[in-house]
Parts: structure tokens; C-alpha cells; sequence
């Protein structure tokens, strides 16, 4: 097994950047976009390197405090007044973040008009604001089915209209400075965005190691799960149990560390599912399970264009196959199935059954090890992994309740209530 993962910074954020705004069509490449527009500017106004990089990701990131597609299509749309919380929120996660602490503030103040400001333009914070704000309203202006050329004019005069009260004078300037050519619009509406701002764009030379990695996996985590009350604390507890099974196993530590952010991002792909859907509490329908099923694709699409992390993407994406094929979405079967991915497996249907969901609450120790055990017998599941988990319960019930009560602790303090006026 590699002993040392390293990935390119730009890579690990614009994959999952792009996964945020899986939703729906509408929102396709939003917050690309809204950052090749933001560092076009930033370039423009020979903005210093560090500046530009934090400018860069907070555009890459500046809508990650939606937890809903409902709330995500009503601001795209113009339907919400308040767009602050969503501003707040993504603050909130991104600070605990330590270096990326100054695209939080970028965040917090994307949608703060030039005249709510009580400072000159010539502060860095407002400047780069202002440049942020400007890039995300035109790519929300930007319809997606009609050719980009034709649309160009229209905003341009919307633009121009805000100038002075809305967008400060200079800052209108400088995006007219940089969209005056038709291969600015023709870029930005490029299917193949992705590869311009990771090949060309200013986090390009930059790595990170495994342990920036686990902490950016757990923000990830975060806004995986602060999607619903239901699931907030779901993949914290299929971290924690996926790395003390991987511990009882006598895995080694680099292993079980693999492992925890296996788990962190194993639901990175219901970033694509409607809330509605994750929040039913009865029965999903044919079509609504077959929507349901697509998760573990997309987690293991979005997990697998980062260099370095096949094997996470393995481990994550995997969750719900089965040792017989039976599972979804890839039906592998049991020589296709790691130590790895089989300890994900578990982890993740022993935290589901022992949660509250929007249909049940969580279930008595005695059903599920009767669950378990019906998995084991059937050979659907690793019968060793669930063997070591039956005789080590009480442990690894503990310790996963115990990971879960800090997160919901965090999500009831600082969430709970803004998301549930959008589900």
C-alpha cells in the first residue's frame, strides 16, 4: 500500500466544488464559474498571489453553507431576500479550516452590496468582496439554454445599472476591463472549465498532504450531512466506526486513517439527491430508489478525478455493493472487494440502523445483530468484519455515539434551525 498520499490542492477543490453544484442543471459549473470570473478580475487588478489563491477558493467555495437544492435554485432564481445565512454558514464551516480562514471572510461578505459597507474600496476585504459578489451575480445571470454570446449585452447593462450603489465603480470597471472578448465568455461557458482552472489556475503548483487532507475531508463531511437533521451526524459515525474496526482488525495506523476519510466522504454523492428524497419518511418509490441508487456513483466520480485517492474512492463508493453482486451501483462481487471497502460496508449499515431516520428510530442492539447476523449468514457482507463487530459491540457503539454527539452538537448549535426552513 503508498505510505504517502499527496494531492494538488486545485484538483481536491475543484472536484469538490463541482460536486456541490450536482443537483440540478441549472447549477451545473456555478461555483467554477463564479471563480475563473473572480480570478480573471483578480489578474486584472494585479491583485498580490496570496490574495488571489484565497479570492480563488473562497469562489470556489462560496456557496457550500446551502444545504438544500430547494434554497440553492430560489437564490439562483431571486426568490430569497435574506441571503446572508447561507453567507454565515459557509463562514462558520470553512474557519475551522485554519488556512483557509480568509476565504471564509470572502464568504461570509459575498453578498454585501458596495453600500452597506462603512469602509473604503480600498480595503483588501472589501475590494476582494466586491470582486467575489460581482463574479457569482453574473453567472447567475447566465442562462443556461441560450447560446452565451447572445447574453452577453443583457449583462452587461444589468451590470452597469448597479454601478455605484450596488457594485462599487471600480469594480464594474474592472469586470468590463476583463469581458470585452469574445474567448472570456467563450471560456467560461467551456464544458471543459475544469481543466482551465486546474491546469492554468493559481492552485495548480500547490499539494497538500494527508493530514490537510482528513481535516478538509471532515468540512466535507460537514456539508454532507448538515443536509437533513436525519443524516447530520451519518458520516461522522461511519468514519469513527470504519476506523476502530479497522484498529480491531490490526490494521495499521496510515490504514485506519484512510479509512476515517473513506467514511467522511462516502455520501459525497447524495450531493446530487433532492433533499425530498432523503427526507421522505415513507417508502421511496421505484424511481425515487432508482435516483437514491446514483450516490454511490457520484461519490465515486467526484472522489476518483482527484489524483492519489483512487483507492478512498474505492473504499467510499463502494458501500452498498455486496459480496454476491447483488449490491449497487458497480455490483461487484467478493474478490473486487478490499479489507477496505468491506469495513465501509459494515460501518455504514451498522450506523444506519442504529440512527433515527425520517421513518424509524434507531433500532435495539437485539435487531440490529439480527440484521447483521442475516447479512453475515447470507455471506452479503465480510462475516469476519461482522463477527468483530458483534463481540467488540459495546465499544464500538460507544465510540461511535460518542463522535456523533460532537457533531450533532456542532450542526444543533450553528445549522439546525436555517435547514429546516428550506426542507
Amino acid at each position: 500500500m503508498q505510505r504517502q498520499v499527496k494531492v494538488n490542492f486545485g484538483n481536491f477543490l475543484l472536484s469538490f466544488s463541482e460536486a456541490v453544484d450536482l443537483a440540478d442543471p441549472a447549477l451545473t459549473q456555478h461555483q467554477q464559474r463564479t471563480a475563473f470570473i473572480a480570478w480573471e478580475m483578480a489578474k486584472k487588478a494585479n491583485l498580490p498571489m496570496d490574495r488571489l489563491k484565497n479570492l480563488f477558493i473562497a469562489a470556489l467555495l462560496h456557496d457550500i453553507g446551502i444545504f438544500s437544492l430547494k434554497e440553492k435554485l430560489m437564490i439562483r432564481q431571486y426568490e430569497i431576500e435574506n441571503l446572508e445565512s447561507h453567507c454565515i454558514k459557509g463562514e462558520i464551516l470553512l474557519k475551522r479550516v485554519p488556512w483557509l480562514k480568509e476565504a471564509a471572510r470572502l464568504v461570509r461578505y459575498h453578498h454585501t452590496k458596495w453600500t452597506e459597507w462603512n469602509e473604503s474600496i480600498d480595503s483588501d476585504i472589501v475590494f476582494d468582496s466586491q470582486i467575489l459578489y460581482v463574479a457569482d451575480l453574473v453567472e447567475r445571470k447566465i442562462k443556461r439554454d441560450i447560446y452565451i454570446l447572445f447574453q452577453k449585452e443583457d449583462i452587461f447593462s444589468e451590470i452597469r445599472s448597479l454601478s455605484g450603489t450596488v457594485i462599487h465603480d471600480d469594480i464594474v470597471e474592472l469586470f468590463f476591463s476583463i469581458s470585452q472578448t469574445e474567448e472570456f465568455w467563450l471560456d467560461l461557458f467551456n464544458s471543459r472549465l475544469y481543466s482551465l482552472l486546474l491546469n492554468e489556475g493559481p492552485l495548480k503548483g500547490i499539494e497538500i498532504d494527508f493530514e490537510e487532507i482528513t481535516v478538509i475531508s471532515e468540512l466535507f463531511r460537514h456539508i454532507i450531512d448538515f443536509r437533513s437533521r436525519f443524516t447530520a451526524t451519518h458520516s461522522s459515525g461511519v468514519a469513527a466506526s470504519a476506523l476502530l474496526l479497522a484498529r480491531l482488525l490490526g490494521l495499521t495506523e496510515y490504514e485506519m486513517k484512510l479509512l476515517e476519510v473513506a467514511g467522511n466522504l462516502h455520501d459525497i454523492g447524495k450531493l446530487a439527491i433532492p433533499n425530498e428524497i432523503l427526507d421522505k419518511p415513507g417508502k421511496l418509490t421505484k424511481e425515487e430508489m432508482e435516483l437514491m441508487k446514483s450516490h454511490t456513483y457520484y461519490t465515486y466520480s467526484v472522489i476518483k478525478t482527484i489524483g492519489g485517492l483512487q483507492q478512498i474512492a474505492e473504499w467510499a463508493a463502494y458501500h452498498h455493493e455486496k459480496l454476491d453482486g447483488s449490491g449497487y451501483p458497480f455490483h461487484c462481487k467478493a474478490p473486487e472487494l478490499s479489507i477496505g471497502s468491506r469495513i465501509v460496508m459494515v460501518a455504514d449499515i451498522f450506523t444506519a440502523l442504529t440512527e433515527d431516520r425520517p421513518y424509524r428510530k434507531g433500532l435495539p442492539r437485539v435487531e440490529v445483530e439480527k440484521i447483521l447476523k442475516k447479512f453475515s449468514d447470507q455471506e452479503l457482507l465480510d462475516r469476519n468484519i461482522i463477527k468483530l463487530l458483534l463481540e467488540n459491540y459495546d465499544e464500538v457503539h460507544a465510540f461511535v455515539a460518542e463522535k456523533q454527539k460532537i457533531a450533532r452538537q456542532f450542526y444543533e448549535s450553528q445549522f439546525a434551525e436555517t435547514v429546516s426552513v428550506y426542507n
